[in-house]
């Protein structure tokens, strides 16, 4: 990242927390000169192991201190005309006309599996092309709640809720939290509207995970745990679809808990979601998987990799990922940040031909995301800078546009 991006992101970063570069320092154990000199543009940047520091110091992801959000264009524009329509549909104009029921060649079975494939596509990081369906998404959506009998107007307010829950997650990506957070707020409100129990707490964890991207780490791990324990009151873990979103929450709670440096209630929650996801095939299979939290053995231990590289501890997640064999419904978002904290685990290791492995590996299975994350970037850059390229790091920092 450029010398301005990373002094401002890390003196943004620093305020927000109300730490002064002392505190940041004890807190991250970098010296304080070294963030000073980061912080006034004196040093050209740092080394990984540095950032990786100073992020947890921070209580952020790594990528949040490197510039994401990913999602941004190359040209750094994201704000063009098709996320413009995005922010329309979410907010429509005030006084504007009130939803109309949709025409008769209007399908709501249709309209769900647009829904499920717009999740299909930002998994790929096919960004662009969830923005340009998006508003007409939540627009059909709107219409379906005021069309019908209550079953009909209920099913509606569901497509409604999961479409602008998709929107949520979409502006998260784009860097704007806060109108993630309006989006998912109103998708709670549709939720409420529905008659499937699931789809507000999971909702809730979309809210949570924006939480943790604004740094609130207690607010996030409150909400997670207090969505999961409902499920729990309410008996909602006897189904698959019920235990994927309960796992979901707890894995979501036990980052928050990592990331705020309790790292004893962080391993205590995710051993509790490891034991339970061996139960998810066990149980009555339920709706869409694409629709549904991400929440299996292989998540929980993808969860736990990028959990043990964050904190420092490199060998045990090169342990954890060794042989590992991901179900089928992983998506390819879940795969890249695998990937990826494989490769940040050999880097930190200085093993940059095993990190090469990894990013190669990454490029073969997910090329659009390895593109969207700045830390594949990092990461090439990181190894760029050594005396010796191992083969095939050429042909990688050409692919992100990295140089000497």
């Amino acid at each position: 990242m450029a010398d301005d991006d990373l002094a401002r992101t890390l003196r943004r970063l620093r305020r927000l927390t109300s730490l002064t570069q002392e505190e940041l320092a004890e807190r991250s154990d970098v010296s304080v000169d070294v963030i000073r000199q980061l912080e006034q543009r004196r040093k050209h940047s740092a080394r990984l192991p540095t950032l990786h520091a100073l992020a947890n110091g921070l209580g952020v992801e790594l990528t949040t201190l490197l510039g994401d959000p990913p999602a941004v264009s190359s040209t750094g524009e994201n704000d063009g005309p098709r996320f413009v329509a995005v922010r329309r549909a979410v907010m429509p104009a005030l006084w504007g006309p009130a939803p109309k029921p949709p025409g008769p060649d209007f399908s709501l079975d249709r309209l769900r599996e647009q829904i499920a494939d717009g999740w299909t596509q930002y998994h790929a990081a096919e960004f662009d092309s969830v923005m340009k369906t998006l508003p007409d998404m939540i627009a059909d959506a709107r219409s379906a709640t005021v069309a019908g009998d209550d079953a009909d107007r209920g099913a509606g307010s569901a497509a409604l809720g999961k479409a602008l829950q998709l929107a949520g997650h979409v502006a998260v990506r784009m860097g704007k939290t806060d109108l993630a957070l309006i989006s998912l707020e109103r998708a709670i409100d549709a939720a409420g509207q529905s008659p499937d129990p699931l789809l507000r707490p999971m909702i809730v964890n979309s809210v949570a995970w924006t939480y943790q991207r604004q740094g609130r780490l207690a607010d996030a791990m409150s909400i997670a745990l207090h969505a999961a324990a409902d499920i729990e009151d309410k008996g909602g873990t006897g189904t698959a679809d019920g235990l994927k979103v309960w796992g979901a929450l707890t894995m979501s709670a036990a980052t928050s808990a990592a990331r705020g440096n309790d790292y004893a209630r962080a391993a205590e929650l995710m051993e509790h979601a490891e034991a339970e996801a061996a139960r998810v095939a066990k149980l009555p299979q339920g709706s869409d998987s694409r629709m549904v939290s991400v929440f299996s053995p292989s998540s929980v231990r993808i969860e736990r990799v990028r959990l043990a590289v964050q904190y420092g501890y490199p060998e045990q997640a090169l342990t954890l990922a060794k042989g590992m064999r991901l179900s089928k419904d992983v998506p390819p978002s879940w795969r890249t940040w695998l990937l990826l904290d494989v490769a940040r685990a050999h880097t930190d290791l200085g093993d940059a031909t095993g990190a090469v492995k990894a990013l190669e590996s990454l490029r073969r299975v997910a090329p659009t995301w390895m593109q969207h994350h700045t830390l594949a970037v990092a990461i090439v850059r990181d190894l760029w800078s050594l005396p010796n390229h191992p083969a095939g790091l050429g042909s990688l920092a050409g692919f992100l546009g990295v140089s000497e």
